[in-house]
């Protein structure tokens, strides 16, 4: 049976994670030789490059992230198997910040899913903008931080870029609105009613940024507190939103090509990278929680 070894890609989330060998190899109680000897054989069974190799450290290529996804799956998977025959629950207090955007329809089930397995864990979640996140983050005001990040638009400033953040999925943005709207905007000469959270969103500035670049007459018509009540006013008809395509909900579709709106990139979730010294309760369950969300 063709398989990855379970030392092996310990070691390989261990160096990822750390961002080197040298800081890696502590964190799985091996020397930097054994590690390395351990990549070196987890890149033969995989039949390509893993880690792209730097004066600076590592950094997973794109191969390198998806089999990130499936090892934390399994390690979490082996954990939570250890834990359950000897007897070790996890437990312990985690602070979670995770963006609005984040699979709207799917991210209290998820969470309710991991407390389910884990009932000594005391989850105490914030659901909140990206920027708010990763400044709470900062001050030690948060465990495990998981945020969009977006290109940068011309006129809306440097790109959110957090050193250290290891993606867990791209996906699309869209343009979107009413189920009931027509494949083509009512006049040509209207402006664009466009529906966002406030403009102390990165994806509301992105948006801006974009219309006025591409000269795209526009007014914002709605200021919603939070994605579900921007869903709501979507779905109402109020408008058209810049939304990414997990946040498309009953009521509510993609614009057709027809409205002839300016293309729209990719976002990126990620998470925050771990503090220093942080604790082996957080580490554990920051491992299922990347396990779970991938």
């Amino acid at each position: 049976m063709q398989h990855f070894p379970l030392d092996q890609l310990q070691s390989f989330v261990a160096v990822a994670d750390a961002g080197s060998v040298t800081a890696g190899a502590p964190r799985v109680f091996l020397s930097q030789s054994a590690v390395s000897e351990q990549l070196r054989k987890l890149e033969e069974r995989a039949r390509q490059p893993l880690l792209v190799r730097s004066k600076s450290g590592v950094v997973p290529t794109e191969a390198g992230r998806r089999l990130l996804a499936h090892a934390r799956q399994l390690l979490a998977m082996s954990e939570s198997a250890w834990r359950d025959l000897r007897g070790v629950p996890l437990q312990g207090t985690l602070r979670l910040g995770v963006t609005d955007y984040f699979r709207p329809a799917e991210l209290a089930g998820m969470l309710a899913r991991l407390q389910s397995r884990h009932p000594g864990v005391h989850l105490q979640v914030s659901v909140q903008k990206s920027g708010d996140i990763e400044a709470a983050h900062a001050q030690g005001a948060l465990d495990v931080g998981l945020t969009m990040q977006l290109p940068a638009a011309p006129g809306a400033g440097v790109a959110s870029r957090t050193r250290g953040a290891e993606w867990l999925r791209r996906e699309p943005l869209r343009w979107m609105g009413a189920a009931s709207l027509p494949g083509k905007p009512p006049a040509a000469d209207a402006p664009l009613r466009l529906l966002a959270l406030p403009d102390t969103c990165s994806l509301h500035r992105f948006t801006v940024a974009l219309l006025q670049r591409r000269r795209v007459p526009f007014a914002v018509t709605l200021t919603a507190s939070g994605v579900a009540g921007l869903q709501s006013a979507l779905a109402a008809g109020l408008g058209v939103a810049c939304l990414n395509a997990s946040a498309l909900c009953d009521g509510v579709q993609v614009l057709p090509a027809g409205w002839k709106l300016p293309s729209l990139p990719e976002a990126r979730f990620a998470w925050l990278p771990p503090h220093k010294g942080e604790s082996a309760f957080v580490q554990r369950a920051r491992q299922l929680l990347m396990a779970d969300f991938a």
